[in-house]
């Protein structure tokens, strides 16, 4: 009703977006408190080489880690800036040591625990 739609005109128009790209999945909201996972961590990632097959190999490594919630490549200081999900400090202590470090390529790392979520819109590493 409020776009002017009819139900099967809605229905059509969100198969050909799905179909089209636009819209690329769906999920449900899930309080990351009550899942126990309360630490929200950003990381910088510098590798120890700049080449293409050093690139390709974090970010094969880096897809598989469920804490990882999301994983950018940027320019600047620092060649990675990681989001990632953990349930406290010893445990992000653990993904570090025994996750993040020990991926391809990884060189140093920099940390910075998130001490209040402004805004929030990701997927739970579940």
């Amino acid at each position: 009703e409020r776009v002017g739609l009819s139900p099967t005109a809605t229905g059509e128009r969100l198969r050909r977006l799905q179909k089209d790209g636009v819209i690329t999945g769906f999920g449900a909201r899930l309080d990351p408190q009550r899942l126990g996972l309360s630490l929200l961590v950003f990381v910088e990632v510098s590798l120890d080489k700049t080449t293409p097959d050093a690139f390709a190999r974090f970010a094969a490594a880096v897809r598989r880690a469920p804490e990882v919630l999301e994983c950018h490549m940027v320019g600047g200081g620092f060649d990675y800036l990681v989001k990632a999900r953990v349930a406290d400090m010893p445990a992000y202590r653990r993904f570090l040591g025994e996750g993040l470090l020990s991926l391809p390529g990884v060189n140093n790392t920099r940390t910075y625990a998130v001490m209040e979520e402004v805004k929030s819109d990701g997927v739970l590493p579940l």
